[in-house]
C-alpha cells in the first residue's frame, strides 16, 4: 500500500466544497469517476444489481451514482453516506430537481462508522472515492456490516498499478489528490476475504491512461476558458495544475496506477 503521512480529512472536504471540486465535475461530469456511465454500467452488471433492490453508497459525493442506480438498474431506494456536507446538499438539491428526492436519502457521516442499521442492505456500492479514506480495513468491515447476508459489495476505486512507484512518485499523486493511501487489487481482495466475503471479481477495468488522456485534451483543447474561470483565471495555478496530471498521465501508462473493480457477496 502507497502511504501518504498525516492526512488531513478537512483538504478532502475542501475540494469537494470548492474550485477543485467544479474542476473535476467540469471535465468528469456529475459521475466524477474514471469512465462515467460506461464504469457504472460494467459495475452494475458485474454486480448483478437488481430491480428493486436497497442500497448504500459509500463516499455518494453528490448522489450521482445513486441517481444512475435509480435510473438504470431500478433500485428501489438508496442511503448516501459523505462527509463534505457541501457534497450532500448540492445531491439533495439535484435529487429534488430529478424527481428523486423521496427514493434518495443521504446522510453526513463517517463511511468508516455511519450509524446505519447493520445487514439491511442488498448492496453496498463506491465508485472511485474510497481512496479518500483513511483506514481501509474498517471501510471495509463497515460495508460488510452494512449488508444483508448473500448481499452484494460492489465497488470501483485508483488502487497501485503492477509496477512500482518509487516514494517521490507516490508522494506527489497522495498530495496532489488529498489521498490518504492507495491500496491495491490484492489488499482489498484480502480485506474483503477477511472479513468473510466470497470476491466475485477483482479486476483492472483498463481505462485509467485512456481516460486521463482524455480530462486533459478536455482542458487544453476545449475547456481551458472554463477551467480557468473557476480558478479566477489564475494562469500559474492553471499550469501547476496542468502538470500534476501530466505526472498522473505518466504513472497511469507506466501501469504504476489504475482502476481497480471489485465484486464480492457476504457470507
Amino acid at each position: 500500500m502507497q502511504r501518504l503521512l498525516p492526512f488531513d480529512v478537512h483538504q478532502v472536504q475542501e475540494v469537494y466544497s470548492g474550485a477543485e471540486g467544479r474542476l473535476w465535475e467540469l471535465v468528469m461530469g456529475e459521475q466524477i469517476h474514471i469512465g462515467g456511465l460506461k464504469s457504472s454500467m460494467d459495475l452494475a452488471e458485474k454486480a448483478v444489481i437488481a430491480p428493486g433492490s436497497a442500497g448504500i453508497d459509500l463516499c455518494c459525493c453528490t448522489g450521482a451514482g445513486m441517481r444512475f442506480l435509480m435510473r438504470f438498474c431500478d433500485a428501489d431506494r438508496m442511503m448516501g453516506v459523505d462527509f463534505t456536507e457541501a457534497a450532500i446538499e448540492t445531491g439533495r438539491r439535484r435529487c429534488a430537481q430529478e424527481g428523486l428526492a423521496e427514493s434518495i436519502r443521504f446522510t453526513l457521516a463517517d463511511v468508516r462508522q455511519t450509524g446505519l442499521p447493520g445487514a439491511q442492505a442488498d448492496f453496498v456500492w463506491g465508485e472511485d472515492a474510497w481512496c479518500y479514506v483513511p483506514d481501509k480495513p474498517a471501510l471495509i468491515a463497515e460495508a460488510v456490516r452494512l449488508t444483508r447476508p448473500g448481499g452484494t459489495i460492489a465497488f470501483t476505486d485508483w488502487i497501485t498499478g503492477p509496477e512500482p512507484m518509487s516514494d517521490k512518485e507516490s508522494e506527489r499523486l497522495l498530495a496532489f489528490m488529498k489521498f490518504p493511501d492507495l491500496d491495491s487489487m490484492a489488499g482489498y481482495r484480502g480485506l474483503l476475504e477477511r472479513q468473510g466475503c466470497q470476491v466475485l471479481a477483482a479486476e483492472d477495468t483498463g481505462r485509467f491512461a485512456r481516460q486521463v488522456d482524455l480530462y486533459l485534451d478536455m482542458l487544453n483543447l476545449q475547456l481551458s476558458y472554463d477551467a480557468l474561470k473557476i480558478i479566477g483565471f489564475d494562469m500559474a495555478l492553471m499550469q501547476a495544475l496542468g502538470g500534476e496530471m501530466e505526472a498522473m498521465r505518466q504513472l497511469a501508462h507506466q501501469g504504476k496506477i489504475a482502476q481497480g473493480l471489485f465484486v464480492a457477496r457476504k457470507g
